[in-house]
């Protein structure tokens, strides 16, 4: 028996292990997605079958569940193949269908041995900015095929005992674009695994291997326990939750999301999406290991104060999907899967369970990465360039007040690389970074507002790709709370404008210098009726810019007079004429 004391301890100190991870990682990394926008993540897992230890608090929770089925896919291919583990070694990783996301998403993976025994295993996942492929970045809106997306790498040994392998490496470079940065980041992502090595041995050396693999179990059990507990608040039921992707990016039309979850008598959750889309012909497939990781992702935020460990997941079960595009099978195209896919599954989760615990949910977030990627020549410096950007978007409105403006996506902590940092590394020049006014949805508590901005080209020529969402319908109301606006994007050039046809998803878009990209990203969804949110806070709203005159009579039935201040008689008239209506 563990005293809780000791056990509170291990546990902080296991957590410290993956931030300390975490910070090397960043510090190190060559590239801006990983050092400033942090698209990143370390744990430790379990050395019999991968399962979850602990995870870095600075990474980013889709890949809570993922990073530990690519641990077991290690696993697995050293017994299939009868491999040895050996200190030092450090296998690479990034095929989706081995417990993957993404092609840019790449795993590390290194046996960790105490005193001469493989105690754990150590992972990271890193988003490389570019992996190869058809299109600069790897975010292909038209791939049909996972080769178009880029190299594809099964589980090898990309360090042996300590020793980077050259052949190995050689390849892996000689198929993506801007190698030399990639070497760099190659580096910091082992060198993390190095931290992690040093401080696991400190903290076994201070309190012994088997007091620690105890506290392991123990945590595990507990994390189930809490989960269970704060389950047990859900009345028994069975609730459906819905959600759009706009489109695959090939065929233009909507993907549904049908989701039923059953409350058990166990207190343990049953997620069944059955009735969702098939498998899609573009790359908006996600496969089996990020849509469990999007239900795990979507029960941390409703519950966040249940620990993160194996046990978490314990109650929540979620059945295969087998026959949609939630459950890809090679060769599907999967490069929307981590970013756009696992988001809208959260949010299937939060639609059904809002109507379980309202109290304890919100509506919908802005729901997309924003994900942007423009590559090309730069003249002045004469070399090849790839750049990054994800975005933030409004939060949905919740019980206790508005949601947040350009907040995180739902699946990460990752933010934006600052436009300083991009300016300086590639020949683009941010013209606006705004709010994006208006997208909040409108409720008694209003979501909070995407972001605007504008990106031109200065010199050279580039090619733009981008794979987002929301741009068909906005992030989901709440309780009679409206959706928030949609996902915008745009292409000036000279006098015309160019709209993607699949309004969120292209490719190959052309670029000269003077070409502006524009993208406007979503606003959260409004939580509870509009008529019933306090004139005064839309009068302050309009006085800040937020909506105009026309829209908070639209929007939440408030009049205004000349001077901004709230026309109560007409007000008491428009809401008292909505609620009859």
């Amino acid at each position: 028996m563990i005293d809780p004391i000791t056990l509170s301890v291990i546990q902080n100190g296991l957590q410290q292990v993956c931030n300390e991870m975490d910070l090397a990682f960043c510090r190190s990394a060559f590239s801006p997605v990983i050092s400033e926008a942090m698209d990143r993540s370390d744990g430790i897992y379990a050395r019999d079958d991968g399962a979850l230890i602990a995870q870095g608090e600075l990474g980013l929770p889709v890949f809570v569940g993922t990073m530990q089925d690519s641990a077991r896919a290690v696993i697995e291919r050293l017994r299939d193949n009868r491999w040895r583990a050996e200190p030092g070694d450090v296998f690479i990783v990034n095929d989706p269908y081995l417990g993957g996301t993404h092609l840019m998403d790449v795993r590390f993976v290194k046996p960790f041995f105490y005193r001469g025994r493989l105690w754990a295993w150590l992972a990271n996942t890193g988003h490389w900015p570019d992996i190869g492929g058809m299109v600069p970045g790897g975010f292909s809106a038209n791939a049909t095929e996972v080769e178009q997306e880029g190299l594809r790498l099964p589980p090898v040994k990309l360090y042996k005992e300590g020793v980077l392998d050259q052949e190995i490496l050689s390849i892996i470079l000689s198929n993506i674009r801007i190698a030399d940065q990639r070497l760099g980041d190659i580096k910091a992502q082992a060198a993390a695994l190095d931290t992690g090595e040093k401080r696991l041995t400190v903290l076994l050396e201070r309190y012994g291997a088997d007091t620690v693999d105890a506290a392991i179990g123990e945590l595990r059990a507990r994390a189930a326990q809490q989960m269970r507990a704060h389950i047990a608040r859900i009345p028994d039921g069975v609730y459906q939750g819905h959600a759009i992707v706009d489109s695959d990016g090939v065929v233009d039309a909507p993907l549904d999301i049908r989701l039923k979850v059953t409350k058990t008598a166990d207190d343990s959750l049953h997620f069944d999406f059955t009735g969702s889309s098939p498998p899609c012909r573009g790359p908006m497939n996600s496969v089996i290991a990020t849509t469990r990781s999007s239900v795990y992702l979507a029960m941390k935020h409703i519950f966040p104060e249940v620990p993160i460990n194996a046990g978490t997941f314990e109650p929540l079960e979620v059945v295969d999907p087998e026959g949609t595009f939630l459950y890809a099978r090679y060769p599907r195209p999967v490069s929307g899967c981590a970013a756009e896919v696992s988001q809208r599954i959260a949010e299937a989760v939060f639609d059904a369970l809002v109507k379980a615990i309202p109290n304890d949910l919100f509506a919908a977030p802005a729901g997309t990465s924003g994900n942007l990627a423009i590559g090309g020549h730069d003249p002045a410096r004469d070399r090849a360039y790839v750049m990054y950007v994800i975005s933030g978007g409004g939060y949905g409105g919740n019980p206790a007040g508005d949601g947040i403006s350009n907040g995180c996506s739902t699946i990460g902590i990752s933010k934006t690389t600052p436009i300083e940092v991009m300016e300086q590394y590639y020949p683009v020049l941010f013209e606006e970074y705004s709010l994006h006014e208006g997208s909040g949805g409108a409720g008694a508590q209003r979501g909070g507002f995407g972001v605007n901005y504008a990106i031109r080209l200065r010199r050279g020529s580039a090619r733009a790709s981008m794979v987002m969402d929301h741009g068909r319908t906005g992030p989901l109301g709440a309780r009679g709370g409206a959706d928030g606006g949609v996902n915008k994007v745009s292409v000036d050039r000279g006098a015309t404008t160019y709209r993607p046809p699949h309004l969120s998803k292209d490719q190959d878009i052309e670029l000269a210098p003077g070409d502006v990209v524009r993208v406007s990203t979503p606003g959260g969804g409004g939580y509870g009726d509009p008529l019933q949110r306090a004139p005064a806070l839309v009068a302050r709203d309009v006085m800040r810019g937020y909506y105009s005159g026309e829209q908070a009579e639209r929007l939440f039935g408030v009049a205004l007079a000349a001077d901004g201040a709230v026309d109560h008689e007409r007000t008491t008239q428009l809401r008292g004429a909505r609620a009859a209506a």
